[in-house]
């Protein structure tokens, strides 16, 4: 029912273009200087009613810090779908909050993807993050094109772009993406993603720094023209240590080795990690490694959240004076 009216606006506003006035994540980045630099969270779209509460209480909580702007990851298929598009919208229409909206190729039709679009847009949002996205339940298994989709992100790029006045950012991967058989096709990759419009990209979690740098200098070397758009850096609070295992696993990434064995020091020897520990050594790397990065010119700093916001509003409380809020206040005080 919701595609069916929204493939409707598409057929009738699409060809003439969307027209928005919200700021571009790009506007958001600009304006800092050299030790202040913005941040950015990213939600996930809540599976029921009480994952939805707590959502919008995390939500309340960073609307007070001041992000530049925040993500909603994308909840393919049926209800999760619809509860993606209405929350993201309401973030557009009940916050202060600049969002993104996720979008992926995974088991969509060109129609259908346009339809999201003007799902989208009719809510008042005109940044979104594309992504080409991950097999559903298996990330790491064979991704197969929708007979009636696009097969790659920056097919994908255009579509958006073609659709209206859109700001697009695209994923950036400092190991590399795992489906790509060396770095220089993956950069090659990225590029051909930015030279069909993106403006920036989010990197996929990562922990260790040399890998953002590195790909920070691939880019530049390959094409100097397209490295010299914002790659954002995404950073994830480790709070346990069995679930960013299981995290690295399922996204083909690696935890090096140097920080497991601090986790594993935190977690202890009993049948149970100590989660106490593990999330204090999670917080202290999480802070390690912003304050690398606000040090080395990165343009912003994106935090995975899941819906949770205490854990990165420590990290952000200890930064203090390096963050700069989307109303370049006062520094970050402390989440209670």
């Amino acid at each position: 029912m919701l595609d069916d009216v929204i493939f409707d606006t598409v057929r009738g506003r699409a060809s003439a273009g969307w027209r928005t006035t919200t700021p571009s994540i790009v506007d958001r980045l600009r304006g800092g200087d050299d030790t202040r630099i913005p941040f950015s969270v990213e939600f996930s779209p809540p599976r029921d009613e009480a994952a939805e509460q707590r959502l919008w209480r995390a939500v309340r909580v960073f609307e007070r810090l001041g992000p530049a702007f925040v993500s909603m990851t994308y909840g393919a298929g049926g209800s999760t779908r619809d509860r993606t598009v209405r929350v993201t919208g309401q973030l557009a229409e009940e916050t202060t909050l600049l969002p993104v909206a996720h979008l992926t190729a995974v088991d969509h039709s060109i129609d259908e993807l346009r339809s999201m679009v003007g799902a989208y847009a009719d809510r008042g949002i005109s940044n979104i993050l594309v992504l080409r996205g991950d097999p559903p339940g298996d990330p790491l298994g064979e991704w197969r094109r929708h007979p009636e989709g696009v097969e790659y992100a920056h097919e994908l790029v255009r579509l958006v772009r073609d659709l209206g006045d859109f700001h697009v950012g695209v994923a950036s991967f400092p190991e590399g993406h795992h489906r790509s058989p060396d770095l220089d096709h993956d950069t090659r990759y990225l590029t051909a993603k930015l030279r069909a419009g993106a403006e920036y990209s989010i990197t996929q979690v990562f922990f260790d720094v040399e890998d953002y740098l590195r790909l920070r200098d691939r880019v530049a070397a390959f094409d100097p023209e397209q490295g010299a758009k914002p790659i954002v850096p995404e950073i994830m609070p480790i709070t346990s240590l069995r679930s960013v295992r299981r995290m690295m696993e399922l996204s083909g990434s690696r935890l090096p080795r140097h920080l497991e064995e601090r986790l594993v020091r935190a977690a202890g020897s009993g049948p149970e990690e100590d989660r106490a520990a593990v999330r204090a050594e999670g917080i202290d790397i999480a802070t390690e490694m912003c304050e690398r990065l606000v040090d080395e010119g990165a343009p912003g700093l994106h935090f995975i959240t899941l819906n949770f916001a205490r854990a990165t509003g420590e990290v952000l409380e200890r930064l203090g004076g390096r963050i700069r809020t989307a109303a370049d206040s006062a520094p970050v005080r402390s989440v209670g």
